[in-house]
């Protein structure tokens, strides 16, 4: 298993414009182990037989695996550890399956000063298509005076 190296960066280390990526290739035990982790079982995700007679003509991961991506940015490198989620939006715009690689992209598109918040625009690509995207809003911690 690989993670993301973990960054800590500060309130006054952002500025509007910084970018982080995370790529990560959607793998079978990914999809098998997200839906053993949330309940999710919709076969959708894990019969090759149902998902042969859907639109989408193979198994497809679970839209917010996809939205777990940004949330590993987003906790590990920009802006790290330390950053709470407040809240987030996401719209999914094509589906994302089994051997695709994910580019999970965050930038930072305000900063509320007063109260400590990046206002974070999310976006998951797959190639040149963009499968998800949606906007994130977090508190960062301020770098201790001392």
């Amino acid at each position: 298993m690989s993670f993301l190296p973990l960054e800590t960066l500060y309130f006054e280390d952002l500025s509007v414009g910084m970018t982080e990526v995370y790529s990560k290739e959607v793998k079978s035990s990914d999809v098998v182990g997200f839906a053993e982790i949330t309940g999710d079982r919709n076969p959708i995700h894990l019969s090759e037989h149902f998902a042969a007679k859907t639109p989408f003509k193979n198994r497809i991961a679970h839209g917010l695996y996809t939205a777990g991506l940004i949330s590993a940015v987003i906790g590990t490198r920009l802006p790290g550890s330390g950053a709470i989620y407040i809240s987030q939006t996401l719209k999914f715009l094509a589906p994302v399956r089994i051997g695709d690689t994910v580019d999970a992209m965050v930038e930072v598109v305000e900063l509320v000063d007063e109260r400590l918040r990046a206002k974070l625009h999310c976006q998951c690509k797959v190639g040149e298509t963009v499968v998800l995207e949606g906007e994130a809003v977090v508190k960062v911690p301020r770098r201790e005076q001392g």
